[in-house]
């Protein structure tokens, strides 16, 4: 997401920041954040306004709102002007500190919006950057079935009826978690990505010939999610006894989501084939590959040893032979 409105630090979600709007009632939703890292007027106060980045918000804390009251009427008034100047999109300040009249003039002036919150500067920072950071993320709308399977988020994807869904609710039977079906939106976080449920489908799961099951109300609260890493990807495709799919676990794929690369596991699907325990089976690889343990790798070792060791043996054989006659 390139921006949001300003107005979203009102919203129900962000009420946990305890943000009191003082004034801008009128342009809250005309303002926007474009940046979820927030920025300290510091020395912005004292006239070096150049690193003053509009699309922030901006902290006025213990040290802003002191060193405006140590200065005059007049002074107060032009320092708080040439900030404003630099169309920023909000000021918070925190602590509860009480507002130079002359700063809330120049806001109503440059119709900038002003609040005040009861956390201190370090608390409200970490809050607001983190909520921005979730607001802001870049994301993906993603068609598939996400579910935790031994802590490892799984993205099961696929056609249309493959059976994602009957897939999910047979993990779920077995003691795995739900985070979102049909369709999760991936938020990606710094160098990883997450994956949630839309509001409206959260906990519910999809079965053809029964409709919509709400797993937290049958399965219980230990069976769902509602955010998780994820961390690979299945792909469910119809069984074709001539496409040639990975038999050793050395042919490792990657599945692309917002720059981030993934493993990609290829699952055939038929009659007889239980996929619950296949992605199971995978979880538990993959979770031993994190642990610097390659169960394919290691495999690939021992037979190249025996092929090595089968070869040498019949060398020697031959030239035994030889040397008899």
């Amino acid at each position: 997401m390139d921006s949001v409105p300003v107005s979203i630090l009102l919203s129900s979600e962000a009420k946990y920041l305890d943000l009191k709007l003082v004034y801008g009632k009128n342009f809250v939703g005309k303002r926007y954040l474009d940046n979820f890292k927030i920025q300290k007027v510091g020395l912005g106060l004292a006239g070096y306004t150049e690193h003053i980045m509009k699309g922030r918000v901006q902290i006025f804390g213990r040290t802003e709102i002191f060193f405006l009251w140590s200065l005059d009427t007049k002074k107060r008034c032009e320092l708080s002007e040439k900030l404003c100047e630099k169309n920023i999109s909000c000021i918070v300040v925190t602590g509860n500190l009480h507002i130079p009249c002359e700063l809330l003039k120049v806001v109503k002036n440059y119709e900038i919006p002003l609040f005040k919150t009861h956390f201190d500067s370090a608390v409200a920072i970490r809050s607001i950057t983190s909520f921005l950071e979730d607001k802001l993320a870049p994301f993906q709308l993603i068609h598939g079935v996400l579910v935790d399977v031994y802590g490892i988020g799984v993205l099961i994807i696929g056609r249309s009826g493959i059976g994602k869904s009957e897939c999910a609710l047979e993990l779920i039977k077995r003691g795995h978690r739900l985070v979102a079906d049909d369709i999760a939106n991936i938020k990606l976080k710094e160098d990883y990505i997450v994956g949630t449920s839309d509001e409206l489908l959260r906990f519910h799961l999809e079965i053809r010939g029964l409709g919509v099951l709400n797993i937290k109300d049958i399965y219980g609260i230990n069976s769902i999610r509602l955010i998780k890493k994820v961390e690979s990807v299945v792909n469910l495709v119809d069984w074709d006894n001539e496409n040639n799919c990975d038999r050793t676990g050395l042919d490792e794929k990657q599945f692309n989501i917002l720059g981030v690369n993934l493993p990609l596991f290829t699952v055939p699907v038929s009659p007889g084939r239980n996929i619950a325990v296949i992605i199971e089976a995978a979880s538990k690889n993959l979770l031993l590959k994190i642990m610097d343990y390659d169960t394919a790798e290691r495999f690939n070792e021992k037979l190249s040893k025996k092929i090595a060791h089968n070869r040498k043996e019949i060398f020697s054989d031959i030239s035994h032979e030889k040397g008899i006659e």
